[in-house]
């Protein structure tokens, strides 16, 4: 009974072919738009997560200012010193590396090309705490990062503006403002960061070598600080708060001229931010679905009044009447799960094609594709019930009259 009951449900969809693809456009825009926009979030998500720690790992970030933003306040607050970095390294324990970073807009000049790009100054151990690689060449020598040396690793980014993808740039020169360094590593490349940020864009030069000839000052306005693996992020940070306080000599009632910010929690906020937008938009997407439902409803209707006489002759002839009710309920949820399977394979190449686009990973969710699919499939049930109940309870003579 329940392969004829297939059979013919399968018949009466193909004998309305465009009638039954508009019933079911509610059920692949709704099933297409709840996949993509979950897969997409995910993949948003996972962006997220990807580019905060490919800042650093275990990383806290110790900026000066009172707040972030517009107006944070950095300016009027004292400048981190050396001995600071000093102070963190030895009292404070569960460290990797403790780095200074100096920063400043420039544009370079190498092999008669000129490129704006960001110059850092720092410490060997800014390679640490940032995860950067060295692609080839070397690090700084302990005589270089102490004399201030004319010498630099670049980015991935400035290698192929200034020398080529293809050419060895190592012992080259680049004149950065009034002097000339040598170029002595490559760095590997991270690609994008956050808000669309190249981060092999940069040059590092020793820390001395940044204060004396790039930004002309000894400030240092940032200290990154890299936990190692298992470390308790909070008792390092309060640790670090305190020590920068009593160094800083800040009064007990007076607030830090200073932030600490820890991007694993940066990045926790961020990816819980975008999964509150992925359900938003999937529960908007979602209501397509009860759209297609109503319509599938709508047309089961149109097919019971016009089938009225077929349905009389079906139980004249003895046809029980859930015999009835099976044949239009079957019909209901194969428009159903038809629409649902094409939009999942809509979904699929909606979500490769945007993820693409949008520079984010494509991470396929059986989960969601599955619950999609079965809960396109309960619509035809939910929906498709009343108009079988109504076909399944036609009186069989009123039916046979019937024009």
């Amino acid at each position: 009974m329940w392969g004829n009951t297939l059979l013919l449900a399968l018949r009466e969809i193909r004998r309305n072919l465009l009638r039954s693809f508009l019933t079911v456009l509610g059920i692949v825009i709704g099933v297409a738009a709840v996949i993509t926009m979950v897969t997409l979030g995910n993949g948003a998500t996972q962006a997220v997560r990807d580019q905060i720690s490919s800042l650093g790992s275990n990383l806290l970030m110790v900026r000066l200012g009172q707040r972030l933003g517009p107006g944070m306040g950095g300016a009027g607050a004292p400048a981190f010193k050396e001995s600071d970095i000093d102070a963190i390294r030895s009292q404070i324990g569960g460290l990797k590396a403790v780095a200074p970073e100096v920063r400043s807009g420039v544009t370079v000049v190498g092999n008669g090309k000129n490129w704006a790009t960001t110059v850092t100054g720092s410490t060997n151990d800014y390679f640490t705490t940032s995860n950067w690689t060295i692609a080839s060449g070397r690090h700084f020598s302990d005589e270089e990062e102490a004399s201030g040396a004319a010498v630099c690793v670049i980015g991935a980014t400035v290698r192929r503006e200034l020398f080529g993808a293809s050419s060895d740039p190592l012992g080259e020169q680049v004149r950065i403002k009034s002097f000339s360094c040598e170029v002595i590593g490559t760095l590997g490349a991270k690609g994008q960061a956050a808000m669309g940020m190249d981060q092999d864009d940069t040059i590092i030069v020793p820390l001395r070598t940044a204060q004396r000839r790039v930004s002309g000052t000894t400030r240092i306005n940032t200290i990154l600080v890299s936990m190692r693996d298992g470390a308790d992020a909070s008792r390092i940070t309060n640790a670090l708060t305190n020590l920068l306080r009593e160094r800083r000599k800040l009064a007990e009632d007076a607030d830090d001229n200073f932030n600490v910010l820890d991007t694993a929690q940066i990045a926790q906020t961020l990816s819980g931010t975008t999964q509150l937008m992925t359900s938003l938009l999937g529960a908007v997407a979602a209501v397509s679905l009860l759209v297609g439902g109503i319509g599938i409803m709508n047309i089961m209707l149109v097919s019971v009044t016009e089938r009225t006489r077929e349905i009389g002759v079906r139980l004249a002839i003895g046809a029980l009447e859930r015999e009835v009710l099976m044949q239009f309920l079957i019909e209901a949820v194969v428009l159903s799960s038809l629409g649902g399977l094409a939009g999942v394979v809509l979904a699929t190449l909606a979500s490769v094609s945007l993820a693409a686009l949008m520079q984010m990973p494509y991470l396929f969710n059986p989960g969601i594709n599955l619950l999609a699919f079965v809960f396109s499939a309960a619509i035809g049930v939910v929906f498709g019930y009343f108009p079988a109940r109504r076909a399944a309870r036609l009186d069989p003579i009123e039916a046979l009259r019937h024009e």
